[in-house]
């Protein structure tokens, strides 16, 4: 059994309250439970233990979790939403260039396997054939930049986005690439299970040069001297921990200044090769790796420079290539997530219809799924959470009153979006047609990338989203300074309208707590009200900050994942391991908050209002993962594993203990002199 305390005498139900609680009681599943483990020992295999015995793992996923559930639920109506559509176009009744017969025909175009295999490696001769054409060094660059316009096989990523010190302009921006592996690490880590990836890389790119005609020894050689070109673009990288300063990302230079640090390439030229034109300023985001890249223009031998394009062109086309290149991709993208099948095909047509299209179908799903009544209730928690987190920031005995006014006027000047855009994207111009699966790719990458460049000197549009609709997610975007949260999210078991406060602000009140924490954690601290890298803290504020993140870091440094030896990163997660510790507290007052207003709540299952919190948040994190999935996510996703997101916060928070009557010495109580506390 677990243990338990009362906080308040409970009163009998209502009529109208038995009512509710018996609806109510669904949001929590007993059977979800393993109550052979205690609460103070282990939370999220009490909260969850049930629910993990009798699951099983998909053989086409790398997990299954609260979050697969939904989106499944969710990729069912927007599977729906396609059909109709592609029905439409079939039979003719959707007028061509209408939204519905461009969502129509490019999920046919996709699905149409018949006509894939038929056009083999068709679609990408053209780009193969630029690359044999290249003839010396000298027009290395300028073939980049081409190939770059068509293709996207420049190793490095431009584009358009807002200056990180003036978020009101929109600049280009410029920053590393060029791994098929998923992160420096990988490349440059002795460890034996990094060597073994390197190798299978080796073996990934000889198998698919083969496929495309080389013979055994030429596709070896060719896949070596991948390797080996990828292994110095990854030695001139910046880590993922690096990168989370934002500070050591912005090297604004003019492009003659950028000319200066890579003397091959005229970026002028370049640029305009892209679309782009009178560009004065460009962000670099890492200088080290542009002047390494440059370099290796004129180290590296041509001809492989020209192997390491025609593996870029084969490794970026594979998903849009005949079936055999589709499953050798599928080969080697399965070590990083040990799924052991391919999706059917209509799932990975709806998410990759999803891709281009996705706020034309989001706009059915919304009607489908998410009513007025349901955005209301939503949006009175987001403004609840906002007005608790103000009070919280008003109380902290650690920050002075000067950094507080700041915080107050960053908290005050956030954007909420809740559950779909105001304004829908246009889709006039882009053109999608039937049959031409590579063609549609292609054509959405040159929409996309023309709308991207069209921003420059044009006004910040702060109305447009970065999810669509049906995503079972939620974002902090500090450059504008907005949390937003999609519709897909919006639903049970993160939000339930008919679930009771305890639940609703455990789980989804949560989550949006985790996003407004994001404005003040390691990385969206550095942002001011308006979005600007700016440095808005007292130095001692600043040093008692960090001490206490330093907490956070050595905390979860300590966790592992699969086996002893494989550690969640302490740093790289810092800033969601913020999120979940913030987000939890701001919940957890706004609960109580809503309850003196309400009224208490009485017990639901035998569970009081404050342990049915704790266990909406531990539920929603119920996952099972699969060993590849989860060591590729400690080595490069900065959220920690779900059982951590449960239990390292859980046992920070004095307010967990008291609810299931936990005691020091006690595994879900970390010892006072290693607690963290920031809100």
């Amino acid at each position: 059994m677990f243990a338990a305390t009362t906080l308040t005498a409970q009163q009998p139900a209502t009529k109208e309250q038995g009512a509710r609680l018996a609806t109510a009681s669904k949001a929590i599943d007993r059977a979800n439970l393993d109550t052979a483990c205690a609460a103070c020992t282990d939370f999220y295999t009490f909260a969850n233990g049930g629910w993990l015995k009798r699951s099983t793992i998909p053989a086409a996923y790398p997990e299954w979790s609260a979050f697969f559930e939904l989106h499944d639920k969710n990729e069912a109506v927007v599977h729906d939403v396609i059909e109709a559509g592609a029905k439409e176009t079939r039979d003719g009744k959707a007028a061509r260039g209408s939204n519905t017969y461009k969502v129509g025909a490019y999920y046919d175009a996709c699905m149409d396997t018949v006509a894939i295999e038929t056009l083999g490696t068709k679609p990408i001769q053209a780009a193969a054939a630029r690359i044999a054409a290249i003839n010396s060094a000298d027009a290395l660059p300028m073939a980049l930049a081409a190939l770059e316009k068509s293709n996207g096989l420049a190793p490095f990523g431009l584009g358009v986005g807002p200056d990180l010190k003036n978020s009101n302009r929109l600049i280009t921006s410029a920053t590393q690439g060029g791994l098929s592996l998923p992160e420096k690490s990988y490349y440059v880590s002795a460890d034996t299970s990094m060597k073994k990836l390197r190798d299978a890389l080796v073996a990934h790119a000889a198998n698919m040069f083969k496929l495309y005609g080389e013979s055994d020894a030429e596709a070896k050689a060719h896949a070596q001297t991948v390797l080996d070109i990828e292994t110095k673009f990854a030695q001139a990288s910046m880590d993922r921990v690096t990168m989370r300063n934002p500070n050591l990302l912005y090297h604004l230079m003019t492009v003659a200044q950028f000319d200066s640090l890579t003397p091959h390439i005229k970026w002028e030229s370049f640029l305009a090769a892209q679309g782009a034109s009178k560009i004065t300023e460009i962000n670099v985001a890492q200088p080290d790796f542009f002047k390494a890249f440059d370099a290796l223009l004129v180290s590296i031998p041509l001809d492989d420079w020209k192997t390491l394009l025609r593996w870029r062109l084969l490794n970026y086309s594979a998903g849009a290539l005949p079936k055999q290149f589709a499953d050798e991709n599928f080969a080697f993208q399965r070590l990083f997530t040990g799924q052991r099948e391919r999706v059917p095909r209509w799932k990975s047509c709806t998410s990759n219809t999803m891709g281009v299209l996705g706020e034309a179908v989001g706009q059915e799903y919304v009607k489908r799924t998410f009513t007025p009544a349901a955005k209301a209730r939503a949006k009175g928690i987001v403004d609840n959470m906002v007005s608790v987190l103000r009070d919280q920031i008003g109380q902290l005995d650690w920050m002075s009153d000067s950094t507080k006014k700041q915080a107050l006027v960053k908290l005050d000047a956030f954007t909420r979006k809740i559950g779909y855009p105001d304004k829908w994207r246009d889709y006039s111009k882009l053109e999608v047609a039937r049959g031409e699966y590579y063609g549609n790719l292609r054509r959405a990458t040159d929409w996309a990338r023309a709308i991207n460049w069209a921003k420059l000197d044009k006004p910040v549009d702060k109305t447009e989203w970065q999810l669509t609709p049906d995503q079972v997610n939620a974002y902090y975007n500090p450059i504008w300074n907005e949390i937003v949260f999609p519709a897909g999210i919006l639903q049970p078991p993160f939000f339930d309208p008919n679930a009771d406060d305890a639940v609703n602000y455990g789980a989804m009140g949560a989550v949006i707590g985790h996003e407004m924490s994001h404005g003040f954690d390691d990385q969206g601290r550095r942002f001011d009200a308006q979005g600007n890298l700016r440095d808005w803290w007292t130095k001692e504020d600043a040093d008692k900050y960090n001490t206490q993140a330093q907490r956070v870091v050595d905390q979860f440094n300590a966790y592992t994942i699969v086996d002893s030896t494989t550690h969640v990163n302490g740093k790289l997660t810092l800033g969601e391991n913020i999120g979940d510790l913030g987000g939890l507290k701001i919940a957890y007052v706004a609960m109580e908050k809503a309850m003196k207003a309400k009224g208490r709540q009485p017990s639901i299952d035998g569970f009081t209002p404050e342990q049915r919190f704790f266990l909406g948040w531990a539920q929603v994190w119920r996952t099972l993962q699969r060993d590849e999935a989860a060591k590729a996510q400690v080595n490069t996703n900065p959220h920690a594993p779900a059982k951590w997101r449960v239990n390292g916060p859980l046992s920070n928070m004095p307010e967990f203990a008291k609810a299931w009557g936990c005691k020091d010495g006690d595994t879900m109580v970390r010892p006072e002199a290693l607690r963290a506390r920031i809100w």
